[in-house]
Parts: structure tokens; sequence; C-alpha cells
């Protein structure tokens, strides 16, 4: 007996073996319907999922959450390899105004001491050409998102850069060369309106903040190269001293829109067109198998938050924005943005050419603005270790608090002429990049990416970056004519302009910035329905359960 029940064991392996291998080869397909099907309505297990992947997520520490999201941390980067391109593009116009030889080609002669300057009218002319088509650019983009995502809109800005960057490169007079600008800046529109908010939803709360702060290290590694292409031809007499460096703009669209194409989709905006089993799959490809979140948790958690926003404001457009408690989100934002160019950087964009006209060579004002870029740089690294420590809000009010002071020292040492002044002066304006870079220069980009509802992110960060263009190019114009010797010439005194401007960003920041640090976007909702005091908000419990 025992020997035909052997038999029948030995004969019956195969089988359990073929089962056991199908099984195996069929795991993460189960394993994907499983979450698809939880996902469905959020009753009994599914809202308590919701509840554990929200409380494990906001218990999730750094370096689990680099662990466990390797995949959405490498595609963060890639998409925000465009702001590195964009940010040396953006560099060029305003630094473009140091280089003899591009005066000499598109401006007139001042007299023997200026030389060639563009006009102040042309400087503003040309940075409006840019700064208008990314107002426009953003405004289209942001309802374009809605509809079609991040990834195609994306990858056809970076065909239509490719494109635009030829009337630059050829531009035989100012007006063709405006054009160039006004173009591009379409293309940047469409930049400035999508890493953001691509950063916010593909990360963790854990990671949130690190990696739309990186969007400003992009910033600043796209003007480090520009200072150093800059410095390069500072020294060069003929056309190629600015041609060259917008040749050098050809060498990043096309190996972006490739690697952009095999990039997952946003997964928050897949779940609120109702595609669940296209954010199940980009879930489940972001995210290390056997992490301490469950995908079939985390997809449940952002049908939660949706179906609670759709509940408060069941609109996408941008009216919507303007409607209840997201009233106060895209003021937050906008201002947040906005307090970027209240807080000195307009004026910090013309720092080649302030420090210039305040008596320094062009070649040592090019040292200045490359050494000013490595400042911003390990400014906006040291901001992620503080950036949780001491939270979004305390940053930010110290940060606007020691850019005004710097500012009006800066315009204090323009009443003296000795040449230790303006030294001292360039050195203040490095000292002002470092302190704007480890605070309000990257949080800005933290702040824009938390404070949106979900449903209306894509709309609320191009309202808020079209706020910071709005705010930027008045003030790039009162600049220029501040600065330029054939216009106001105020010189340094500038600074103390740019001084006033940030005390207003002070007392904003004070009393209606909310510290935002670890909450997930359900709580957010919550807090700022129930009307939550700026100061309040980091005390403010919100429980697990609550949905009001």
């Amino acid at each position: 007996m025992a020997a035909v029940i052997e038999r029948q064991l030995v004969s019956e392996v195969p089988a359990i073996e073929s089962r056991a291998e199908e099984k195996k080869k069929d795991d993460d397909e189960y394993r994907h319907m499983e979450v698809v099907e939880k996902a469905q309505g959020l009753v009994g297990a599914d809202l308590e999922g919701a509840m554990v992947a929200e409380q494990e997520e906001s218990e999730m520490t750094f370096k689990e959450a680099i662990r466990d999201y390797k995949a959405a941390v490498f595609w963060s980067f890639a998409i925000s390899l465009c702001i590195i391109m964009e940010g040396y593009d953006t560099a060029l116009p305003g630094n473009f105004n140091g280089l003899p030889a591009f005066r000499q080609k598109y401006g007139v002669y001042v007299d023997a001491q200026s030389g060639y300057q563009l006009t102040a009218a042309w400087q503003t002319g040309l940075n409006y050409c840019g700064g208008v088509g990314s107002i426009l650019s953003i405004f289209v983009t942001s309802g374009l998102q809605q509809k079609y995502g991040y990834r195609r809109i994306i990858q056809g800005g970076l065909a239509a850069m490719f494109c635009f960057v030829f009337l630059q490169f050829f531009a035989v007079n100012i007006v063709m060369l405006a054009v160039g600008y006004h173009l591009c800046g379409w293309a940047w529109g469409v930049f400035q309106a999508s890493v953001v908010s691509y950063a916010s939803e593909i990360t963790p709360v854990a990671l949130r903040g690190y990696l739309t702060t990186y969007v400003n290290l992009c910033w600043i590694i796209g003007q480090f190269l520009a200072a150093g292409v800059l410095k390069a031809m500072s020294s060069r007499t003929d056309e190629w001293g600015f041609r060259i460096p917008f040749a050098i703009q050809w060498i990043w669209p096309i190996p972006l829109i490739i690697l952009i194409n095999y990039a997952p989709e946003s997964p928050w905006f897949l779940v609120r067109k109702g595609r669940l089993e296209e954010a199940t799959a980009v879930i489940i490809r972001i995210q290390k198998k056997g992490s301490k979140v469950d995908p079939r948790d985390t997809i449940a958690m952002m049908i939660r938050t949706d179906d609670h926003e759709k509940k408060v404001s069941a609109g996408t457009t941008y009216w919507d924005c303007f409607k209840g408690s997201d009233l106060r989100r895209t003021e937050i934002a906008c201002f947040a943005w906005a307090s970027q160019n209240l807080c000195g950087l307009s004026f910090a964009g013309s720092f080649v050419y302030f420090l210039q006209q305040v008596g320094i060579s062009a070649e040592d004002s090019f040292s200045f603005n490359l050494g000013s870029v490595g400042m911003a740089f390990v400014g906006t690294i040291l901001s992620w270790f503080i950036l949780n420590r001491f939270g979004r809000r305390t940053i930010m009010v110290y940060g606007s608090c020691f850019l005004t002071m710097m500012l009006l020292i800066i315009g204090i040492l323009t009443v003296s002429h000795a040449n230790g002044a303006k030294w001292a002066q360039g050195v203040l304006m490095m000292l002002w990049v470092f302190i704007f870079d480890l605070s309000i220069g990257p949080l800005a980009y933290c702040i824009v990416g938390e404070t949106s509802s979900t449903r209306l992110r894509g709309l609320t960060v191009g309202l808020s970056r079209n706020a910071y263009n709005l705010v930027g190019m008045p003030f790039g114009t009162l600049f220029n004519y501040m600065l330029n010797p054939s216009a106001w010439n105020w010189g340094g005194y500038t600074a103390f302009f740019a001084a006033g401007t940030a005390a207003i960003v002070c007392i904003w920041v004070f009393f209606r910035l909310p510290e935002m640090r670890g909450r997930s976007y359900r709580e957010l909702d919550i807090l700022f329905e129930r009307r939550v005091s700026a100061r309040k908000f980091a005390t403010t419990k919100v429980e697990a359960w609550e949905d009001q």
C-alpha cells in the first residue's frame, strides 16, 4: 500500500512543479489584477488599506524611501534634466549684456567710457519676449496636462525648443533675436509648468521635499554651465562669442525626448482620469517589490484623496483655483514663487551687469558670476539637510530676513567710492546668492508642489509660475533702467529698492505661510478646508479616519 502511494506522489510531482512554475510566472499579473480589483471602491478593507498606506508613507524614513523608490527617484531626476537645459537657456539673455561682442552686434554706441550698450528699451524688450512666451505657454500647457498628462507635453516642448534655437543662432538683427527669444519662451513654459508637478506626484511624502527642491538645483546647474561658457567666451571679440553659447542649446532636446519616451506617467494623473490599471502598472514599476507600502494600498490612498477632493470641488478649471479653500492655496503657491523675485532674484539676474556698472571689469565680473553659481549649488545641497529638520516655514522666515539685510548693506556700500567697497559688494552679492539658494530659492519649489490639491495641481503650478513671471518681468524692466548708464543710472543704489520688496516677503511669510512638512495630500486638504491659521498648521492633528 505504501509503495502505491509513493508511486502516486512521484507521478504527481511534475504536475505540482508545473503549476508552481506557472503561478510564479504569472505572479506579477495576479498582483496587478489584485491592485485594480481592490481599488474599484473604498469600502471596508480598502479604506483601511488607504489609511495604512498614508500612515506608512508618513512614517517612512529617507533611507527607506530611497531604497523602495529608486525608480521613482531616477525618473524624477530624468524629467528634471529639462530644467538644467532651461536654466542654461534662460541665463543667456541677461548675461549676454556683459559680452562686448554681443553689445557691439545688437547695441548702440553710447560714449567712450560705456562703449556699445543695448538700449534700456531693448534690454527690457528681450526679457519680455521670452517672459511673455513663457506666460502664454504655461496657461496653455497647464490645461493640456489635465487631458494628456506630463510626458507627451514635455516631449512636444523639447521638439519645439530644438527648432526655435535656429532663430537665435542665425539672428541677423535684434528683432529676429527677439522673435527667437519669444518662441523659445513657449518651450520654456512647458518645462516650468510640468517638472515640479511631476516630481511631487511620482514620489512618496518622504522624498517629496527633496525632489521638488532638486528642481532648483537643476536651474543652478544650468546657470553654472551658462556661466562657464560665458566666462570662456568673455575674451572673444567676434560674433562666435555669443553664437557658440546659442549653439550649445541644440545638445539637449533629442536625447531628452528619447529618454522621456520610457518614463512612467504620473500615477495621480492616471487615477484622476480613472485609468486604474495603468496607475497600478506605474506603482508596481516605480516601487521595489516587497516594499513596506503595499501597492494596493497606495492606489486606494490615491483614490481616497481624489474622491475627497471631488466632493469638496468637482471642477478642474482655472476658476476652481479661486474658489473656497483653493483660493488660499493658490495665494500661497503664487506668492511663494513670486517671493523669489520680490527678494531680489531679478536684481541678482543682472549680477554681471551690476558689477560692471559699479566699476568691476568684464572678466572679473564673469568670475564673480561663476563663483556665485557655485555658492548657489552648495546652498541648495545644504538646504536638503535642514529641509525636514527645521521645516519650510522657519527656513523661509529667516531666509527672507537675511536677504533683506544683505541688500540693505549692498546699497549702503555704494556711498563709498573706494575700490574695496566695490569688491565688498561683489562678495556680498555672492553671499546673497548662497542664502537665497539655502532658503527661498529651493523652498519655493517645495511649497508650490505641496500646496495645491491633487486635482488642481497642474493649474495651480501654472498660475504660481506665471505669478513668478508677472512679477519678474516688470522687475527686470525696472532693474534694467536703474542699472543702465543711459537711463536712470542708479548703480549700487538699486539694492535699496530690492531690499524694500524683500521686506514685504518677510511680513507675508510670517503671517500667511503654513508649515506643510510631512503632511499627506489628504491631511493638507482637510487643514485648508478647516481654515487652520498658518501658525497653527504644524500643531493641528488630523486623524487617519477623518475626511473633513
